[in-house]
């Protein structure tokens, strides 16, 4: 497909790198020309200097035959005209980063007036994600399915935990549980284990289940899987403040350390029942005084990578509650992997892949439409969700029977509502939502997981 990129900072640039990978036309447009030069070099898209929402520009770049333009700049209204410019002159499909809270209750009015495609707000995305988290603190990451019917939940194995040692195909026999391990990564190595795999200590588990299973997985293993009564945030940007609103609705306590006095202030009107502490959250005094040792969950949101980093290893030698946090720009995932700093967020991340899946389902050509995508360990491995249509050659026979890839796993089928875990001798049937793990990226339709 042809498609246009509106803006070139961080959400935009993964977005070029990603969906050019993926073998689209990829042509962008930003205003600072070494940042169009570098990018278009680095991806091999056409780059184009100017403003996006200029009828010239998005012509130049070639919104008449482009598919779909993507705004992703810095401002909310510069967005929104590129989309609505583009949709008068191009006709093509349309996607706008919102992120002002302002906006965030009249998106939908918005994306229906406009005729957007998609609106989407990172920040937004980012809490909801943390608040996955935080209502199942023991899993590293939860990637849900089936409008939440189905988890895909990732957790350490702690030390001398019962599924040390312990094959993959005896979980099911020894826990008395039906739960299926999708995925397991060992220092750098992500793999698709088969059921002779041997789990150890430290191995990054990823299991798949629905919600109540997974729950009575947890407990079996000793591990918690209580939500977390109260959090601290250190930061009041917009990421914490829907982060706040999220939590609180879940009854869960939150306390925001922000060393801006005006935004204080501001928060004190947005969020009157939670507690806002005006002050500067790297002092490790003033974290102590505001009871870190206590706390359930940290989450250190700061607008600096290298200060989230270092408060989340503070607070993990202070206190056993969830560490969360958020990193922008920083790129030494190896580093990062090799740190106490819980579950790590990245918001530019969580947005390209909500687009990236949108691509994936205007893409399809055969008959399983995408209906979920989820770029996990690190874009090592992705799971995906489609939804068979009556016009694939996968319906009707034994899973057995298929010559499928390697490094790939048919996880879930949701029939009717119905959760089965897939054995050999079951069938994909049409309107089924089947489940794939795979560290193959780059599947658009169900049928890619055959061979030839």
């Amino acid at each position: 497909m042809q498609i246009i990129i509106v803006g070139c900072g961080k959400v935009g640039s993964t977005l070029v790198e990603q969906l050019s990978q993926e073998g689209h036309d990829i042509s962008v447009i930003d205003i600072n020309e070494d940042v169009v030069n570098d990018i278009s070099y680095k991806c091999d898209a056409m780059g184009y200097v100017g403003n996006g929402a200029s009828h010239l520009t998005q012509v130049e770049a070639g919104i008449e035959k482009a598919h779909l333009l993507i705004a992703v700049t810095g401002s909310d209204e510069l967005n929104l005209l590129c989309c609505l410019i583009a949709r008068k002159v191009g006709n093509c499909k349309t996607i706008a980063r919102v992120r002002n809270p302002v906006y965030s209750k009249e998106i939908t009015f918005i994306k229906e007036e406009l005729g957007l495609s998609m609106v989407i707000n990172p920040e937004h995305a980012a809490a909801s994600e943390i608040t996955s988290v935080l209502r199942f603190p023991s899993a590293i990451n939860i990637d849900r399915f089936n409008k939440g019917r189905v988890e895909l939940l990732s957790f350490r194995v702690p030390e001398g935990s019962v599924l040390h040692d312990v094959r993959v195909k005896e979980i099911a026999s020894q826990l008395n549980c039906d739960v299926l391990v999708c995925m397991i990564e060992r220092a750098e190595e992500v793999m698709i284990p088969n059921g002779d795999f041997i789990i150890r200590e430290r191995d990054i588990i990823s299991i798949i289940a629905p919600h109540k299973r997974a729950v009575e997985f947890f407990v079996k293993i000793g591990v918690i899987s209580n939500p977390v009564k109260n959090a601290m945030l250190i930061g009041g940007g917009a990421l914490s403040y829907y982060l706040a609103c999220q939590l609180i609705d879940y009854g869960i306590e939150v306390k925001i350390i922000e060393q801006d006095l005006e935004r204080c202030e501001e928060l004190t009107e947005l969020l009157p029942r939670a507690m806002i502490i005006h002050g500067d959250g790297t002092n490790p005094n003033l974290l102590m005084e505001e009871g870190l040792e206590e706390v359930e969950s940290f989450a250190s949101l700061t607008g600096i990578d290298e200060e989230n980093v270092m408060l989340s290893l503070y607070a993990s030698s202070k206190t056993n509650g969830k560490i969360i946090t958020k990193v922008n720009r920083i790129s030494f995932d190896e580093v990062i992997n090799s740190l106490e700093l819980g579950s790590v967020i990245y918001p530019k991340y969580i947005t390209a892949e909500c687009i990236v899946q949108y691509v994936r389902a205007m893409n399809n050509s055969i008959g399983c439409n995408v209906e979920t995508l989820y770029r996990i360990r690190r874009n090592k491995a992705e799971a995906l969700e489609f939804y068979v249509n009556d016009d694939s050659r996968i319906i009707g026979i034994p899973l057995e029977e298929l010559e499928l890839k390697e490094n790939l796993l048919i996880c879930c089928i949701n029939r009717s509502g119905k959760i089965i875990t897939p054995r050999g001798q079951d069938c994909i049937n049409k309107g089924d939502h089947v489940i794939v793990v795979t560290s193959n990226v780059g599947y658009q339709d169900l049928e890619d997981i055959l061979r030839g």
